[in-house]
């Protein structure tokens, strides 16, 4: 006997990683320079050198038991408080070291969080298309209901007529990614405030809070100085879940935390939960040594003069060849109008050329695909003329 749900999830793959893992194998046959993979968000730029130094100072220079020892379940002190310091001098907030939970990495973050808030099976969480598709694994293997709200098409922004219509007595919370994986759009301040307007109204008519679970791996990867607002100075009911994966180029070493503001409603209550399923997860005593380091470089900013060039290299030309897409104004991502409407059927028609681009039928939203432009710029300029070529076979 076995537990059915979870051999659904292990036995049907991402199909992000599945593309991936295709181009690895087309690789072999027809060489690494003819395959153009688009599927993977994994950094492509280092780390600021400040990261690596101050690995190696803590390995060289402090006491290795403690370095690789054990920490607190919810992080070191002189970590937190780091972390709330930088906090507070960026956000003009009021973020204490206790109000903190550190993690390993983003996701253990939002299934924490998500356990917290999912009291029955009745409880509904929302989730905005286009979105990450493990939101959904991530809700129901914890006994919630995924509620998906359709796309705002025109600018990838909210659709707040459907958004209404999907919230209910049973909605715990709502989560919001800006910038947003796929599309690469921020959420406006307006859009946040009026966010923010509906949830506090709805939450007064149904008697309880709807938590606002803000996931934030992206928040310092944006462009042209658009402002990312920093949500729980718009909402007090927000809950934040954030990474070092993408804003150091991290991700193999799985850092984050969660936020719990201490003016949100039952806010020791929900900092409690989170506490506990974290517990139940497995997920407590993140690593000692990158929390350390962590510390050391929390005011460390990513250089992303190559993301910009990336972006805007495609943006441009695709643009120019006819494809249609969401302005990106953050991530590292481009979503993009499939032509004939299908996305996996264009993703498969892509792939007869080598070029791996991700449906967006995971995402909510089956008339676009996802590319990733955290790659060489080389490889950028060697597929274009492939986009060129299928578009044309559209038209």
């Amino acid at each position: 006997m076995y537990n059915q749900k979870m051999y659904g999830l292990g036995a049907v793959r991402s199909g992000i990683r599945e593309l991936f893992e295709y181009g690895l194998r087309q690789a072999a046959i027809v060489g690494k320079e003819n395959v153009f993979d688009f599927s993977l968000g994994n950094p492509s730029i280092p780390s600021p050198p400040q990261v690596n130094e101050a690995i190696a100072d803590i390995v060289m220079n402090e006491d290795t038991l403690q370095v690789h020892g054990y920490t607190s379940a919810p992080g070191y002190d002189g970590v937190r408080k780091a972390v709330a310091d930088n906090l507070n001098a960026r956000f003009g907030t009021k973020v204490k070291p206790q109000n903190l939970f550190f993690t390993c990495g983003a996701a253990p973050g939002l299934i924490s969080v998500l356990k917290a808030l999912i009291a029955d099976s009745d409880s509904e969480i929302v989730a905005i298309a286009p979105f990450f598709p493990e939101y959904r694994p991530f809700t129901e293997a914890n006994g919630g209901k995924l509620v998906v709200v359709p796309p705002d098409m025109e600018n990838f922004q909210i659709n707040f007529a459907a958004l209404e219509e999907a919230l209910s007595p049973n909605t715990q919370a709502i989560i919001v990614n800006s910038p947003n994986n796929p599309s690469g759009v921020v959420y406006t301040r307006e859009t946040l405030e009026k966010l923010a307007a509906l949830l506090t109204r709805k939450g007064g008519e149904y008697g309880h809070p709807i938590y606002l679970i803000a996931d934030e791996p992206y928040r310092e990867l944006v462009y042209g100085g658009v402002e990312v607002p920093f949500i729980p100075t718009i909402y007090k009911n927000t809950i934040v879940c954030y990474s070092w994966s993408k804003s150091l180029s991290l991700p193999g070493e799985r850092i984050g935390y969660v936020y719990v503001p201490e003016d949100a409603e039952d806010s020791s209550a929900i900092y409690c939960a989170v506490a506990g399923a974290a517990r139940a997860s497995g997920h407590v005593c993140p690593p000692s040594l990158i929390q350390r380091a962590v510390a050391r470089c929390v005011e460390q900013m990513p250089d992303l003069a190559a993301y910009d060039e990336n972006r805007t290299l495609l943006y441009n030309e695709l643009s120019r060849m006819g494809y249609t897409m969401a302005k990106p104004d953050g991530a590292f991502y481009l979503f993009i109008q499939a032509p004939g409407g299908d996305s996996d059927a264009f993703s498969n028609k892509a792939k007869e050329h080598n070029l791996l681009v991700v449906p967006g039928t995971s995402f909510g939203c089956k008339e676009y695909f996802r590319i990733c432009y955290c790659v060489s710029n080389d490889m950028i300029r060697r597929s274009l003329p492939v986009f060129e070529t299928l578009i044309h076979e559209y038209k």
